[in-house]
């Protein structure tokens, strides 16, 4: 790896405050790869001179071409965060100015913005807001659509991802990692993909391999004017940024378990599938887990060796160490099973369906199927888009129940549990999501929730941005209906979500 000593003079002068017209205190952060100078409105990013395996940013024109990259691929998604190109150049008397003289190294300007505003920072203090992990799958869904589709064979570029972090790895000082570690997690990494390799490539075939953010974690993504902004890219390898959507989504899932957000890494993965009616990838999530832990091994592991300070370095072995074990970890798997939720409107199938998600399975969760949020998607509209009642007729209710089973299904057959959640007043209903358990030879649970009239309409009365229509009228209609043949276990929810829960959990974890 090249050293950063070249640049010394240029960040000597972009650390004086004098270079800047605000006249106020610089704020440096550093990272593996760059220097990011923060002066008054700005932001001033230095790529450092190094090299890396999986990166080349050694002289001036390499820093230059991967600055303009930035800027490009970053206004995809942040378009008023990232504002130019500065060169910091050498007048004819010596001196650097930054944008005028003979160019010498190369700079990202962007706006800047509060550091509690970073997601990472956030998450840090304690749960996200739902509403805002909606709007972060929902945005992510919506870029990767839009990102370029790139032909290709998908396993050979998972296949290039493993090896590369083998290679990193190995090229740490010795002991960083536990060397038996890293060669398990190869080992079995590659198995895991040799099995995958056909579903990969097929992904690959049908446009599911894009051009995405490649480097999607909590740091990356802030909340600007008030939406969840993704930001700084993965600009230096278009090959690495290249990768199967699950992959680059991923990052983030992972990122989220690791902080101990388990609801919203279950929520953000269920939100992001039904917006993109991801379904046949599912069984690639626990590969793709592992890989970006084990990016961040040897990420944290490169930064350790870099730290003077004993108790910065110790720290950063520690996260580094934790990673490589959730790497192993992320590639364990329970098994599928299907729970199914039922009752009516208003009784509170929906907030214990996301609260057993995260519960029910290795990360991210269960995979969470919900009739309403099918109805919307059937009709082509957004989850809380209100549909008139028309849309409500025997025959769409037939088609969404079928569209349940058959997503049920897929998951099922990628290994993940599942969490199905509808009315299921129909007798028919029941007995289909309970055969679907069956002939896929996995374990069933149905639950079936119940509340007074006046607390159903309550519910339903207080509801707002939620995917169910339903209202005071459907709820007494609702109540007319005779359940035939019920046979799924009762549990009363007029009490708080959390008791709620409490007498769901041991029912799915016997």
């Amino acid at each position: 790896m090249a050293k950063s000593r070249d640049q010394s003079e240029v960040i000597a002068f972009l650390s004086d405050p004098a270079t800047y017209p605000v006249g106020e205190p610089i704020e440096r952060i550093d990272t593996h790869a760059a220097i990011i100078f923060l002066a008054g409105e700005r932001a001033y990013k230095l790529k450092r001179a190094i090299r890396y395996p999986y990166l080349d940013f050694s002289t001036a024109a390499k820093r230059k071409t991967v600055c303009e990259a930035e800027l490009a691929l970053n206004r995809r998604t942040a378009p008023e965060l990232y504002l130019a190109v500065q060169p910091v150049g050498r007048r004819e008397d010596g001196t650097l100015t930054l944008g005028e003289g003979q160019p010498i190294d190369w700079l990202v300007v962007m706006h800047r913005f509060p550091a509690e505003c970073l997601l990472d920072a956030m998450a840090r203090k304690g749960p996200l807001d739902r509403g805002l992990i909606r709007d972060l799958a929902d945005g992510i869904a919506a870029f990767h659509e839009g990102a370029k589709v790139v032909p290709g064979a998908g396993a050979m570029r998972v296949r290039k991802v493993i090896e590369g972090n083998r290679a990193s790895m190995a090229a740490l000082a010795a002991g960083l990692l536990p060397a038996g570690d890293c060669d398990l997690l190869h080992e079995r990494s590659l198995a895991l993909l040799e099995r995958l390799a056909p579903l990969l490539d097929a992904r690959a075939q049908s446009g599911h391999v894009r051009h995405c953010h490649g480097d999607l974690h909590l740091a990356n993504i802030c909340l600007w004017r008030g939406r969840p902004t993704l930001f700084d890219c993965l600009e230096f390898d278009p090959e690495l940024a290249t990768t199967d959507v699950l992959y680059d989504l991923a990052f983030l899932l992972m990122d989220l378990w690791q902080h101990g957000l388990r609801a919203e890494a279950s929520l953000l993965f269920n939100r992001y599938c039904d917006m993109r009616e991801e379904s046949d990838g599912l069984a690639a999530m626990p590969l793709f887990l592992s890989m970006r832990a084990a990016v961040r091994a040897h990420v944290e592991a490169s930064a350790a060796e870099r730290q003077d300070d004993k108790a910065k370095r110790e720290g950063k072995l520690k996260a580094a160490r934790d990673y490589l074990t959730a790497a192993l970890v992320f590639l364990d798997r329970p098994g599928p099973r299907v729970i199914a939720i039922g009752g009516l409107s208003g009784s509170g199938k929906s907030t214990l369906a996301g609260r057993l998600a995260p519960l029910a399975g290795a990360a991210p969760g269960a995979r969470w199927l919900r009739t309403d949020v099918l109805r919307k998607r059937l009709a082509g509209v957004a989850p809380e888009d209100h549909l008139p009642q028309a849309a409500y007729t025997k025959e769409r209710n037939a088609e969404i129940y079928r569209k349940l089973l058959e997503e049920a299904h897929l998951a099922i057959a990628a290994g993940m549990p599942v969490i199905v959640d509808g009315v299921f007043a129909d007798a028919r209903e029941r007995r289909a999501i309970a055969a679907l358990a069956t002939s896929a030879g996995t374990s069933f649970t149905g639950l079936w929730l119940e509340a007074p009239r006046e607390i159903l309409q309550a519910r339903v009365g207080a509801r707002h941005g939620d995917a169910s229509d339903a209202d005071a009228a459907v709820v007494d209609r609702q109540l007319g209906y005779v359940l035939r043949d019920l046979d799924w276990i009762r549990i009363a929810t007029a009490g708080t979500a959390e008791d709620v829960l409490a007498s769901a959990l041991p029912l799915i974890e016997s």
